[in-house]
């Protein structure tokens, strides 16, 4: 008769420790295995893209605002610019014009004081020459009067050849002043070649004669001082 059913027999010790084996490997597995990431949903999506049109409204504020800054400093800098170089042109301008103007004003003051003394001598030599009345001669002083008359006139006339030389409106050739003085002191050469060489005589005599005066005094002396000695 067969012996009792013993639960040890038929029984593999491999096949039952490979489930364990099994279950803990299975376990393992589970807890080393990447978790699989999910696509972004629609409103995910739209916030991202809200906030990167705020980003962007953001930057292009903080662009024209620079955009405002730079042409300010800009402006800024060509005002500066136009200030520094106006004052340098102004002060340049502004001095110059003193110096000619002085130098105008001065040669204006001195011309009308000469315009003045000739103005002067004018009249004098005008009464002088009205102040010659021939009936007032006489058959005794006719010789001399005549000859005192004829010195005035002549004296006039030198008078008045050498005014017409500094002040060409006398000869009218009047400039853009009136006087015509500019275009004398320019060429002064045009103004004699218009006389005659009579006049130019004369114009020679009335400048020089006051030099051979006085050497001819000075000869009368000389020669007074060697007759006494």
């Amino acid at each position: 008769m067969a012996s009792p059913y013993d639960p040890s027999d038929f029984v593999d010790s491999d096949l039952e420790a490979k489930p364990a084996l099994d279950s803990g490997s299975g376990s393992h597995s589970s807890g080393l295995a990447p978790v699989a990431s999910r696509p972004p949903t629609q409103e995910e999506l739209d916030a991202k893209v809200n906030a990167t049109y705020q980003r962007l409204a953001e930057l292009k504020r903080a662009q024209e605002a620079l955009e405002r800054e730079r042409s300010a400093l800009e402006e800024a800098r060509r005002r500066q610019a136009e200030f520094q170089n106006g004052r340098q042109e102004m002060v340049q301008n502004l001095t110059r014009g003193i110096g000619l103007l002085t130098e105008a004003e001065f040669n204006a003051r001195r011309d009308a004081e000469q315009m003045a003394k000739t103005l002067d001598d004018f009249r004098d030599a005008l009464a002088k020459v009205q102040d010659i009345n021939p009936d007032n001669w006489n058959q005794e002083n006719y010789n001399v009067e005549l000859t005192r008359a004829l010195t005035t006139i002549e004296n006039a006339r030198m008078e008045w050849n050498s005014s017409r030389l500094k002040f060409l409106v006398l000869s009218g050739n009047e400039g853009e002043g009136g006087t015509g003085q500019g275009d004398a002191k320019k060429n002064p050469l045009a103004a004699l070649r218009e006389l005659h060489f009579l006049e130019l005589g004369k114009i020679g005599l009335a400048l020089w004669w006051p030099f051979m005066v006085a050497l001819l005094l000075g000869m009368v002396v000389l020669g007074v001082l060697i007759a006494r000695h």
